[in-house]
């Protein structure tokens, strides 16, 4: 206790000691000796738990991202798939939020304009609807629409509008099919009790066509280009105009008219698309490379039996030489890779992700001679890319054996890799528009597909039903399913099973969004009039209409060959390329030719011009002095007589009295100069003037 009280008064003492001796002397216990470093941190006034836990999140995606990018080490062992494979879906949604995942989703296409049109015309129609109570329909005739065509050859086209027209039949619609050519397509029309009528186009009309007689016209395809000369004139100008396109081959085109500086030829295009009310493609890829056309009225109406009748022809091929020229052998096991149509900065991680997935695999194959059984293709990018370096480096890191994966091109032979392929997998996690083209061909060739579980798909493909589905999130049910689909060096008879229910699922995929969407769009686009009854409600077409393709009308006349419509296109811009430059060059010539005529007959319409004016203005001054001229008043009649005695005194035209007033001497002088009768000279002199009378 004496401790305590003896402690006291020192600490006081203290206190007061360091009281007395100022501000600084107060924290005197910070003055004490200390490093450099801390001294630096103290001065920056750095938190030590920032710097902490700065260094552990680096630390943390450091290990991150050794775990999950492909530079990764590659254990080849019996337990590789539960070492190597664990990608979790809280990993994943990490990596997502980071921004290392991108997936596409701001790839979209949105027809917002044309759907603001669409809703501004219903909300006008509504608003004076409820004002005109006189607008009623009497139903004296149905709506009556006309479909033209380049020509009547057996092809997707005329296949998708057979089944269109057919399910609008049933709803009140009447159809008038008109082409520039014939062909066999005319009996599957003749079935439904549609019309055919051959046209010429407008500049050749041998066939003069009435299109006042129709509510709305849809036209098929680029080659039907011929046909807009009779629609830009009028009285067709107003008519309702719905364009389809279905080929890629002038988007690629209209790339080379810019920098070959085919400015002509590239307006010509844009003056057809700004014709059509509406221009209908069938997926979302195609307005996207078509958008220097774009006008504000590009539609989306999915659904096209284009890849199925593609896969009709491909069957046709002999597979054993396909193979043989592919390079493969007959005991090979040969997995494409496919992906979206779009190129995004998330590619190369999806099929990295992929490729490794795919790595138990390698033990069921294992090398014969430096080579393998097994056969990985990346379809993904076009010819001109380098991305088959970043698949070699994917594959490299991955710990692959050399030959095994390849990077395939799109645009070289995505055809034939398909039809080799025993097993397609889609690496793409990108949340589609629409369902992929791609998958839809592998399904139709009769290849069992594996997917992720995005909505679109899932929405056509039941697991294990008719494909292969997969959460993206968890890659290792990837690697389950496909060791389940290729088991012991071979295809599943399952997975076979599921591949020829895919195939029917395929061939007959999004006809209901066909029907449903053309009937749709023409209830916004076509007005009708009073005489016209309207057509009934989408929903009243039969499920039998919409279930699948028409494919029966063509089977008699197609003989199992669909025409592939980009090729011809491909034909089809070549002769109008050619025209259209042999016509500039014409021309050009018939200028150069005539340009002296030409210079002759200006200078002769000229010439009279000037004659004629001439003459105008003669006849003008004679008129002039013809007509009562207003003369003025007292006044202004004194004025003007001043101002003419004023400029004659600036002539110097001075007379006798004038010379008086201004004061200068006068002498006459007569002088008789003869005599005789009438004869008399006066010779007036004056000192400065002389005038002689």
């Amino acid at each position: 206790m004496g401790s305590l009280e003896n402690g006291v008064p020192l600490k006081r003492d203290h206190l007061l000691r360091s009281s007395s001796n100022g501000r600084s002397d107060r924290h005197s216990f910070l003055q004490r000796p200390r490093s450099r470093f801390s001294r630096f941190l103290l001065l920056k006034k750095l938190d030590y738990l920032q710097w902490i836990c700065t260094v552990a999140v680096f630390l943390f995606f450091v290990v991150l991202f050794q775990m999950f990018l492909p530079g990764s080490v590659v254990e080849k062992s019996g337990a590789l798939m539960q070492k190597n494979v664990k990608l979790y879906s809280e990993d994943m949604r990490l990596l997502k939020e980071l921004g290392l995942l991108d997936f596409g989703e701001d790839i979209r296409f949105e027809p917002s304009k044309v759907l603001e049109k669409f809703q501004k015309e219903a909300r006008e129609a509504s608003l004076s609807s409820s004002f005109n109570r006189t607008l009623q329909h009497f139903g004296h005739r149905k709506p009556q629409l006309a479909l033209v065509f380049a020509d009547l050859l057996v092809d997707s086209h005329q296949l998708q509008m057979v089944t269109v027209a057919a399910a609008l039949q049933e709803i009140g619609y009447e159809f008038w099919v008109y082409s520039l050519e014939d062909g066999p397509a005319r009996g599957a029309w003749r079935s439904l009790g549609v019309p055919v009528t051959i046209i010429q186009t407008c500049d050749q009309p041998e066939i003069v066509v009435d299109w006042l007689n129709y509510n709305g016209i849809l036209v098929n395809s680029l080659e039907a280009k011929g046909i807009f000369s009779c629609f830009v004139q009028e009285p067709f100008k107003s008519l309702p105009l719905i364009w389809t396109i279905h080929e890629e081959v002038l988007a690629t085109r209209s790339r080379k008219y810019s920098s070959n500086g085919q400015t002509e030829l590239l307006y010509d295009w844009k003056r057809v698309f700004n014709r059509s009310t509406v221009v209908v493609f069938p997926n979302y890829f195609l307005p996207m490379i078509y958008s220097t056309f774009d006008a504000g009225n590009f539609f989306v109406i999915p659904g096209s039996p284009a890849e199925a009748c593609k896969s009709e022809s491909i069957m046709a091929v002999d597979r054993g030489h396909l193979y043989a020229e592919m390079g493969y052998e007959p005991e090979d096991v040969v997995i494409t890779i496919v992906g979206s149509q779009f190129l995004y900065r998330g590619l190369w991680l999806e099929h990295s992700i992929v490729l490794r997935a795919l790595l138990p695999l390698l033990e069921d194959f294992p090398l014969d001679n430096n080579s393998s059984r097994l056969k990985i293709n990346v379809l993904s990018g076009d010819s001109p890319s380098n991305y088959s370096l970043a698949v070699e480096a994917i594959a490299y890191k991955l710990k692959y054996p050399s030959g095994i994966v390849k990077h395939v091109a799109v645009d070289i032979d995505a055809d034939n890799v398909l039809c080799t392929s025993h097993l397609v997998i889609y690496g793409s996690f990108l949340e589609e528009q629409l369902f992929p083209e791609i998958l839809i061909k592998a399904m139709c060739l009769g290849k069992p597909i594996v997917a992720p579980d995005l909505s679109m798909i899932s929405k056509y493909v039941d697991d294990r039903v008719n494909g292969y589905l997969f959460p993206k999130e968890n890659i290792r049910v990837l690697s389950q399913i496909i060791l389940q689909v290729i088991s012991k060096g071979k295809v599943s008879p399952l997975a076979h099973n599921i591949a020829s229910m895919g195939r029917r699922t395929a061939k007959s995929l999004m006809v209901s969004e066909a029907v449903e969407g053309y009937a749709s769009l023409l209830e916004n686009v076509v007005k009708l009039p009073s005489e016209v009854a309207p057509p009934k409600a989408v929903a009243e077409i039969t499920p039998k209409w919409k279930e699948k393709w028409q494919w029966h009308l063509f089977e008699a006349v197609s003989n199992s060959t669909y025409l592939d419509r980009n090729l011809r296109s491909h034909t089809f811009l070549d002769v109008f390329e050619e025209q259209y430059n042999s016509a500039q060059q014409q021309s050009f010539n018939s200028i150069v030719a005539t340009n002296y005529s030409f210079i002759y007959s200006i200078w002769v319409e000229e010439k009279s011009v000037e004659m004629a004016n001439s003459k105008r203005r003669k006849e003008e001054e004679l008129l002039k002095d013809r007509t009562d001229q207003y003369h003025g008043t007292w006044e202004e009649v004194y004025r003007n007589a001043k101002k003419v005695d004023r400029t004659r005194n600036d002539l110097h035209e001075r007379d006798e009295g004038e010379l008086e007033r201004t004061g200068q001497p006068c002498a006459y002088m007569n002088l008789t100069l003869g005599k005789g009768p009438g004869l008399s000279y006066t010779i007036l002199s004056l000192s400065r003037n002389r005038v002689v009378h």
